[in-house]
């Protein structure tokens, strides 16, 4: 399997038989709020470079592209967004993310957490899989990229267009639906997917972000009028009091 995935393009293929169930050490470990728990580490391991920037995007992009192929074939492609979600919010977690970039904790135990994470969460069998290959390719230290990279992916074939809603508050789903409907009408995209952010520097109103990589920008916030009237009028910054 390992020879095979070193070519191009990657396969991804189901393992032959699941690992046993993991069963954490009752002593020396972490708690964490995805449910998971994983032995607790005592050494402190700087993070490695492997390659460029654009190195690192052409590997993420072809685990990625390999992974919705998959999901695509066997029509799981919107679950396996839905799954991928839960991994971000896994891995968005410092101690579990250096635990499996970690190198001196065994790749079989990190195998075995991975099948017992997804089970526990109710996982597809292909998402297990996935992780496994990234933990035997020495490449979970890019799984923060790869899911990045997966959502491109997942936004061509389904004709989607992202658009990153950024707030000083909360904006309602009467709001954002029609943000959405503005973002479409702009785009022509087929489906519109809307992210929301919060930025208190804002004072009022809001950002939309969209576009490749969200290279376009709609900005109807407070601050941004602030500044155009500061540019109008010579000044410096202006501020509300």
């Amino acid at each position: 399997m390992a020879a095979a995935l070193q070519q191009s393009p990657i396969t991804i293929k189901s393992r032959s038989s699941p690992s046993p169930q993991f069963t954490p050490p009752k002593t020396h470990t972490l708690s964490f709020s995805g449910g998971l728990r994983i032995p607790k580490l005592t050494l402190a391991v700087k993070s490695r470079r492997r390659g460029g920037a654009r190195m690192s995007d052409s590997v993420a992009s072809s685990y990625a592209t390999a992974l919705a192929d998959v999901a695509n074939s066997n029509g799981t492609l919107d679950a396996t967004a839905a799954d991928l979600e839960k991994i971000s919010n896994l891995f968005s977690e410092e101690a579990v993310y250096r635990y499996f970039t970690n190198p001196t904790v065994p790749v079989e135990s990190k195998n075995e957490l991975v099948d017992s994470y997804t089970k526990e969460a109710n996982l597809q069998p292909h998402i297990s899989n996935f992780l496994n290959v990234l933990i035997d390719m020495k490449r979970i230290d890019q799984i923060k990229e790869i899911m990045e990279e997966f959502e491109v992916v997942y936004n061509k074939i389904t004709e989607t267009e992202l658009a990153i809603v950024t707030s000083v508050v909360k904006l309602d789903a009467q709001h954002l639906a029609q943000i959405a409907k503005g973002v479409q009408k702009l785009t022509g995209a087929k489906n519109v997917r809307i992210k929301t952010a919060l930025n208190e520097s804002l004072v009022a109103g809001f950002t939309i972000r969209y576009g490749n990589g969200g290279s376009k920008l709609i900005d109807m916030s407070v601050r941004k009028q602030l500044e155009d009237i500061a540019e109008t009028l010579e000044v410096g910054d202006l501020q509300l009091v």
